[in-house]
């Protein structure tokens, strides 16, 4: 049998008897309690006085999240071998298959991770690419991927090259995204990366017609020589309806912080099993037992890569990580389709509010097939930080987008309400 680094824990310590295992996993009410969203807002302990429309930064931890999260900081506080011993394994183990339930895949294809960006770094910047080999992203793409993109050139020698998907993303059509695409893979794209919901202008891109862009790509391709297709999912996840196999990507990294409401430095990355074949661990995990024993017995590994592997090994806030459960748990309770629809017809009426306001230009696409929660927007004669400083002189909290456009966002979610919409919509009308 395989040696865990439990079994070395058990061995030399010596305590007396562990805690006893934590009560079971959060059981979510029941949907119907949920159909108030009313309610829905009373499990966040936000403050009052504000209007919160930041769920594209960071959480407030829902009740279940929140219970489950101070139940296991109990036990840790008081014995921390020994519930770390007891629990540790099965409780990770819930949280891999919670998060693999939601995006409809197998358990072994889930790496858990802290953020979006320790997720599309794990992926990225692992990829077995070499000279002559190109990944083909956008100029639209963030930060993080394009940095990690550039750490993966630099260690394989792979070309990066950028396109621009529009000239305007209130403009942009689902077609003329899907073409401009289809017209850029050259021979020796390797690797697709996209954004499925931009956060600087909230366009969301049509990823299952480009999935199927680049499964044409492939037809004619070698095993050897095939794209693989790559998402930054944080803004759709805990939005949209569509899972891992949906949206027909091979790589998906997405924070469990923002829009799933999870617990705050947790993450997921999943993997297709193509994707497994060209991604390589590269942070020592402790969730594959097999690695650590063969490392124990001083044999080499098992040949072959699964998301325990790309999980990074080392002592984490645990108590947060078990609590994923209780956040996937509170989206299936509540329902994914009546998430989706409340989030899209929250940014609807505030985009049309913000539209009938002088001196208002909105970004956002309007159509729900084409946006997500973020809406996007400036004012005339303002800069962003002034719009949100104002705002926020109105207590209504909204955030700049770290681009180079720096639109102003907001971002409603069933946290809010139709009131709080147009609540943060006459604070714009005041100053526009």
């Amino acid at each position: 049998m395989p040696i865990t680094r439990r079994d070395l824990f058990m061995a030399a310590a010596s305590m007396g008897t562990a805690l006893a295992t934590p009560p079971g996993l959060h059981q979510a009410r029941a949907q119907g309690a949920y159909d108030d969203w009313g309610a829905v807002r009373e499990l966040f302990p936000l403050s009052p006085d504000k209007v919160h429309m930041s769920a594209m930064l960071i959480t407030s931890h829902p009740a279940s999240v929140r219970d489950a999260i101070e139940r296991h900081r109990g036990g840790l506080d008081a014995d921390p071998v020994g519930y770390l011993e007891t629990n540790g394994d099965k409780l990770t183990e819930a949280s891999r298959n919670a998060a693999a339930d939601y995006l409809g895949m197998h358990p072994a294809h889930v790496a858990l991770t802290d953020s979006t960006t320790m997720g599309i770094g794990l992926m990225y910047t692992s990829l077995g690419l070499g000279e002559g080999d190109e990944v083909l992203t956008t100029e639209e793409d963030y930060y993080v991927t394009h940095t990690a993109l550039d750490h993966l050139s630099q260690r394989t020698g792979a070309t990066i090259r950028r396109i621009a998907l529009f000239e305007d993303a209130r403009g942009a059509s689902r077609e003329g995204i899907v073409d401009r695409i289809r017209t850029e893979i050259r021979p020796e794209t390797r690797l697709l990366a996209l954004t499925w919901v931009h956060s600087n202008t909230g366009l969301k891109l049509p990823v299952a017609e480009v999935a199927g862009v680049v499964r044409e790509a492939n037809a004619d391709r070698d095993e050897d020589r095939q794209i693989l297709f790559g998402l930054d999912a944080v803004h759709g996840f805990g939005v949209e309806t569509e899972n891992f196999f949906e949206l027909g990507v091979d790589f998906y990294a997405a924070g469990c912080h923002k829009w799933l409401f999870g617990p705050r430095g947790t993450g997921i990355a999943a993997i297709s099993e193509r994707g497994m074949t060209l991604a390589r661990p590269t942070i020592p995990t402790f969730d594959d037992s097999t690695v650590f024993s063969a490392w124990y017995r001083r044999e080499a590994p098992p040949a072959g890569n699964n998301g325990l592997r790309m999980t990074p090994g080392g002592f984490k806030p645990f108590e947060h990580r078990w609590a994923l459960p209780e956040a996937f748990g509170l989206h299936d309770a509540i329902g994914r389709a009546r998430i989706s629809a409340r989030t899209h017809d929250l940014a609807t009426m505030l985009k049309e509010a913000l539209t009938s306001v002088q001196g208002v230009r909105v970004h956002t696409p309007t159509g729900p097939d084409m946006s997500s929660g973020i809406v996007a927007f400036d004012v005339d004669g303002r800069s962003s930080d002034e719009v949100v400083a104002l705002l926020r002189d109105r207590s209504i909290i909204a955030s700049v987008a770290p681009y180079p456009s720096a639109l102003v966002r907001l971002a409603p979610s069933i946290r809010n309400t139709e009131s709080e919409v147009e609540r943060a919509a006459s604070a714009v009308r005041e100053f526009a």
